[in-house]
């Protein structure tokens, strides 16, 4: 018999027992010996009311550190906890990207409140961030960065940067500009420190330049980053002049909350912001209940099918022994092919464009898999029924998943040609109106072949 693996205490019960005996030494000790990621994640799992007492004591050294690598709805419910003058200290230890991040979850009057008291240059460049659209680049990218001219020498360069090191949020990669600030090119700082100082950085640019328009999306800024394999990729504006940056952390951020996004919408549950052990199960109800709603009106009408072939199912009864098969494998076969169009759309492997290409690729696909699950239903059609049984099934079988795989495929390009989600073609949905048709398409070729009223 194996034996039972009992966990230890966890640094998230460490830190409760802490905080719940006044112990401020160990409590201290705790927080000195783990990164901020790991306190962070620990203080998630804590009861709320820990969450002021535990920031309370932390030094001013780790609170923003630490904060930062805290999920937005938790930083959202922290800040609220914290007086108007703690608030406004921390949003101002935050980098300004994070503090872009946490203002935008806020009710406005919050927002205003903090930006008031915050120095006036803070208070522009948040103002300036938080103008940008929802999702754009221009919202995730930070407007610390360090540039260089590339009339400068080596050795001027690099006296810049360490002046300006500590306002930079990264100098791996250096941009160089023009006077007005438009973007002429990049340089590693490898080839900085390797090349003779009083070498031109204008002769170790490289001008092969990959950049972001800032009202562009951030999915667009996340598929260019892993395309071009960067670490840093700079915002521009429509003239060119560079406005900031965004880095591989930022858009790891962004790939995850579109990802779970995705997988939300397609399993018809509507946008879920917190995460699923913090949602409360009202919210839960609500967010489910509505396409859930919907999808029953829809299987009314897969009811009111299956009465109007009623004289056909008393005829022949084994008909209805092969309904649920041929209606699931249709819906399924329908899920299979929207899950890896919206999959390919998400990720930039395909474009609207290549819906022609596909769709004749997918016929193709459809007619294999229609066949195969055909010539399966077709041996069980001929032991419970007989040979037009047999055929009738197998031929409604053929069709219906031909027209699922079809169905899903489409779906999701036609959402984007509208502009809307194509994650939207959740499963549950595509399975609902393959199942209506496929009812339909089932009787009528049964009805046709077995020649029933």
């Amino acid at each position: 018999m194996n034996a039972i693996i009992e966990e230890g205490p966890t640094l998230a019960d460490h830190l409760r027992t802490a905080l719940e005996h006044g112990e401020i030494d160990q409590l201290s000790e705790l927080i000195d010996a783990h990164p901020a990621q790991d306190i962070a994640q620990a203080l998630g799992e804590l009861p709320r009311q820990h969450w002021h007492a535990l920031f309370e004591r932390l030094n001013h050294e780790r609170t923003a550190e630490i904060y930062a690598h805290l999920p937005t709805e938790h930083q959202t419910v922290l800040l609220e906890q914290l007086d108007p003058a703690e608030a406004t200290r921390l949003i101002g230890e935050l980098s300004y990207d994070d503090a872009a991040a946490v203002l935008e979850e806020l009710e406005d009057d919050h927002v205003e409140a903090i930006l008031e008291a915050l120095p006036d240059d803070d208070q522009q460049v948040l103002t300036s961030l938080l103008a940008y659209p929802e999702e754009s680049a221009g919202r995730i990218m930070t407007p610390e960065f360090a540039t260089v001219r590339p009339e400068w020498t080596v050795a001027e360069a690099l006296d810049h940067l360490r002046e300006h090191s500590e306002i930079a949020e990264t100098v791996n990669t250096i941009f160089a500009v023009s006077p007005e600030g438009q973007l002429l090119g990049w340089v590693r700082l490898k080839e900085l420190l390797l090349s003779r100082p009083s070498l031109t950085v204008g002769s170790r640019i490289h001008t092969d330049i990959v950049s972001v328009e800032a009202h562009e999306d951030q999915e667009e800024a996340a598929r260019r980053i892993s395309h071009y394999d960067l670490d840093v990729l700079p915002v521009v504006d429509e003239r060119g002049v560079i406005l900031g940056i965004i880095t591989v952390d930022d858009v790891l951020d962004v790939i995850r909350e579109e990802t779970t996004e995705d997988f939300h919408r397609m399993a018809a549950v509507g946008d879920l912001t917190l995460s699923l052990r913090d949602a409360s199960m009202r919210l839960l109800y609500r967010k489910r209940v509505g396409w859930l709603l919907i999808l029953v009106l829809v299987n009314i009408l897969s009811g009111t099918a299956i009465a109007f072939f009623e004289a056909s199912i008393e005829a022949v009864v084994a008909l209805v022994f092969f309904l649920p098969m041929v209606i699931a494998t249709g819906g399924n076969a329908g899920a299979q092919a929207s899950t890896l169009i919206v999959r390919a759309l998400a990720t930039g492997d395909v474009q609207t464009r290549d819906w022609l290409r596909l769709g004749a690729k997918e016929v193709s696909v459809a007619t294999g898999l229609g066949l195969a699950m055909a010539a399966s239903i077709w041996l069980g059609g001929n032991w419970l029924g007989n040979l037009e049984v047999a055929n009738a099934v197998a031929i409604a079988m053929f069709l219906v998943v031909v027209f699922g795989s079809l169905f899903g495929m489409t779906l999701p390009f036609v959402l984007t040609r509208l502009r809307l989600d194509p994650a939207t073609a959740s499963a549950p949905l595509i399975t609902s109106v393959v199942d209506v048709l496929g009812i339909i398409i089932y009787f009528g070729v049964a009805t046709a072949i077995l020649q029933l009223n």
